[in-house]
């Protein structure tokens, strides 16, 4: 059955003319991602300005400052029911109190930080599990942005070096915070050179769809398979359903890794990718002449 739940990930935001995050998580200006990326969030919950929204600032180094950038940020689309949870360990997340505020969420909001932080306290915990069981369950909206992106697979990166990623053990992966499986996500992908990156991980396991999220650029993903590319960049699909070949076991640690026919898809707004069926579906707008 697919999920009532909608997810959206987010590849972090850059400086001009964005909502931005610094290396710690810190929104700094709003233009395109408040403007269209938060207003995305906000319609497709299912009270729109009335929703209930949380924002997790777990992940961050500076979750007071963020979570107070997110309140002035959707204040600007009238959105004012904004709560922000500071979790910042497991007890924490299977408090009784902070399960409650969970549960009368309509929005749920991963900040950007370190996305290791999200797994290892939340991982397993009641608040997980309530997450889990509202997004199968309710038509809620879960977000996350760069870290909360990358955890929000089954399937996460968590290290490896943009220069290094095809040599072999560079790229580390670990469980995520599993709301789609099939996937696994890297984000601030075209700006800091993530593909080699994604090549790895979808290299060492072909039968994942390795997703590279640009910077104020995301994917609206609902019934658990429709991905709709969302924001002013772009969105890399690596798939390795037909790759024909690898070295990746055969060579040393530390090694160059060679890898035979992986199939790479661009993305950019509006388009469609059927997760089921594996296929993209490319959005051409009417373009009006101009006299």
């Amino acid at each position: 059955m697919a999920p009532k739940g909608k997810l959206i990930i987010i590849g972090g935001a850059i400086d001009t003319g964005s909502f931005t995050e610094t290396q710690f998580g810190l929104p700094q200006n709003m233009n395109f991602f408040e403007r269209g990326i938060l207003k995305k969030i906000t319609t497709e919950s299912i009270n729109n300005t009335e929703s209930r929204f949380e924002i997790i600032t777990t992940a961050s180094l500076i979750p007071e400052k963020v979570g107070e950038e997110y309140i002035k940020a959707f204040a600007q689309l009238d959105v004012h029911n904004v709560g922000v949870l500071n979790i910042s360990n497991r007890e924490q997340a299977n408090a009784v109190e902070n399960c409650e505020r969970l549960k009368a969420a309509d929005v749920v909001i991963f900040t950007g930080g370190d996305q290791l932080r999200l797994t290892s306290i939340f991982g397993g915990t009641a608040f997980h599990q309530i997450l889990l069981e509202k997004y199968e369950n309710e038509e809620i909206v879960i977000a996350g942005t760069s870290a909360g992106a990358a955890a929000s697979s089954k399937n996460m990166i968590y290290q490896g070096s943009s220069k290094d990623a095809l040599l072999k053990g560079e790229v580390k992966i670990t469980g995520g915070l599993g709301f789609i499986d099939g996937v696994i996500v890297d984000t601030h992908f075209v700006q800091r050179g993530r593909i080699g990156r994604l090549l790895y991980a979808t290299a060492s396991n072909p039968g994942i769809l390795g997703i590279g999220l640009g910077e104020d650029t995301g994917l609206y993903i609902s019934k658990g398979n429709r991905m709709e590319a969302i924001g002013s960049g772009m969105v890399i699909l690596v798939d390795g359903r037909n790759m024909l070949d690898t070295n990746l076991t055969d060579v040393e640690m530390g090694q160059p890794v060679s890898i035979k026919n992986m199939v790479v898809h661009v993305m950019s707004n509006g388009d469609v990718y059927d997760l089921t069926a594996h296929q993209l579906t490319i959005h051409h707008p009417r373009v009006i002449p101009v006299d």
